[in-house]
């Protein structure tokens, strides 16, 4: 007896050290340090539109907090900017002329799918939701592959609960709340997808709001873009006229007035997102889970609020592109925190970073990389160019655009207007009012811009799969 108690004893130790990892930790351990990751996406959030970026008008305290004590990337962007592609990329890491998916494209394939950031990590362990908005089409089953909770919502953004009018954001913050007590004893990855503060685009009043926001920005005065001036406009070329911008700037900012309106009624949506982010981090303190959770925040993609005499988003200039992003990982030491960053960053970047927090191995086909190496300021071959690009087909008022930017310049090109191109250089010119592109003196620079957005397409179109 004593002899088989002595051999169990051997095979229990034998088997508890080759489970063991990283210098004898138990495997229950080594589950307990996995963090939780919550993903949060808001739809149509500008870089600008947020207290922390220097917009004195906005209430955005919640957002404020997460990028003041954690990492902030100023220079934020999205490969391309429209919330299908736009979402397609963060899910996949891959630029749109390589997942090949946009409004009226077929289903993004399974083969980019399953290396998706969701499939992966569910793959290995994790407890998977989504909540709101997903954005894209997938084949059938393959969104049950990806999430282990999947509650998608809807407009209209005002409904009645329990008898009671309740705004989307809420509702899905409601959903949230559930998903992170329901899965507090596994590690999760949420990717929380709000609506907000995309316009209603169907309704005459476009944003709409919870009666608790009603008092917001009521005694504040927007300021008038300074490229909103009507001449800006009228030295457009004819096809950015008559461009789908255009057409939403007559519903939106037409009129001093309804520009006032509509940029409140937007800034409103923000601060009610605001709000549930609020109710999050106080519902992870109140379940133990706020020092081992992750918080990722970002906007799918930029909105013009005037400028050019525009409405939306799709072109290359720095209002459609530019989004808020920051990270905080309460993991890190506060003295590794609280940290702005200048170095260009993509949507591209979402998917490696969200694998690598997990510890999952990054797919070699990514195209992004992950902001991680923003802790230990590792960044010393950060990227410093980019490629951005929109090629949305079957919308006339919508033109195909390419465009490459760097830290001192921005060169644009339209399929369907190859003779009107734009270069501006951003460190003299931020807000993109003076086109090189017609000066003598920038002609090679033009050429070489040009001959950068070629090799960049021909390089993403050898990636995609047929």
């Amino acid at each position: 007896m004593k002899k088989l108690v002595k051999v169990v004893a051997i095979v229990l130790f034998l088997v508890f050290v080759a489970s063991c990892k990283d210098g004898g930790q138990k495997p229950e351990e080594v589950v307990a340090e996995k963090p939780n990751i919550i993903f949060i996406l808001t739809d149509d959030q500008r870089w600008d539109a947020l207290g922390f970026a220097g917009n004195s008008i906005i209430n955005t305290p919640n957002m404020d907090k997460l990028a003041s004590s954690g990492l902030y990337f100023k220079n934020a962007f999205v490969t391309t900017p429209i919330c299908a592609a736009s979402r397609a990329t963060i899910l996949t890491g891959l630029y749109e002329r390589t997942h090949d998916f946009n409004f009226g494209k077929p289903k993004l394939k399974d083969a980019y799918m399953y290396e998706s950031y969701p499939y992966l990590l569910k793959k290995a362990g994790y407890r998977t939701g989504l909540i709101g908005k997903f954005g894209v089409k997938v084949n059938k089953g393959v969104e049950d592959s990806l999430f282990d909770t999947s509650v998608k919502t809807f407009w209209p953004y005002l409904r009645e609960v329990d008898g009671k009018e309740k705004h989307l954001a809420d509702i899905n913050g409601d959903h949230a709340l559930d998903f992170i007590k329901s899965e507090k004893d596994k590690p999760f990855c949420l990717s929380l997808s709000f609506w907000s503060p995309h316009a209603d685009d169907g309704a005459e009043e476009q944003y709409f709001w919870p009666e608790y926001a009603d008092s917001l920005y009521v005694n504040n005065e927007i300021p008038t873009p300074e490229t909103a001036d009507p001449a800006f406009f009228e030295a457009l070329p004819e096809f950015m006229k008559h461009s789908m911008n255009r057409k939403r700037w007559y519903w939106r900012y037409d009129t001093p007035e309804k520009f006032q309106k509509m940029v409140k009624g937007y800034y409103k949506m923000i601060s009610t997102v605001d709000s549930v982010i609020g109710r999050i981090r106080t519902t992870l303190e109140e379940e133990g889970l706020a020092d081992n959770t992750v918080i990722v925040f970002m906007g799918d993609n930029g909105y013009y609020l005037g400028e050019r005499g525009f409405a939306g988003k799709w072109l290359m200039h720095e209002q459609s592109l530019r989004v808020p992003l920051m990270i905080y990982d309460p993991r890190q030491s506060e003295s590794d925190r609280g940290k702005t960053f200048e170095e260009m960053v993509l949507n591209l970047d979402i998917a490696p970073t969200i694998l690598d927090l997990a510890g999952v191995k990054i797919p070699k086909s990514y195209q992004g990389e992950s902001l991680t190496s923003f802790y230990d300021d590792d960044i010393a071959d950060w990227r410093s160019s980019a490629f951005f690009e929109h090629q949305r087909e079957g919308e006339s008022l919508l033109p195909k655009t390419e465009s490459y930017r760097d830290e001192e310049w921005k060169f644009i090109r339209y399929e369907a207007a190859p003779d009107f191109i734009e270069l501006y250089n951003l460190k003299e010119d931020v807000n993109e009012v003076n086109n090189l592109a017609y000066d003598e003196k920038y002609k090679d620079l033009v050429e070489l811009y040009s001959k950068k957005c070629d090799s960049a397409v021909t390089k993403l179109m050898k990636r995609r799969i047929n």
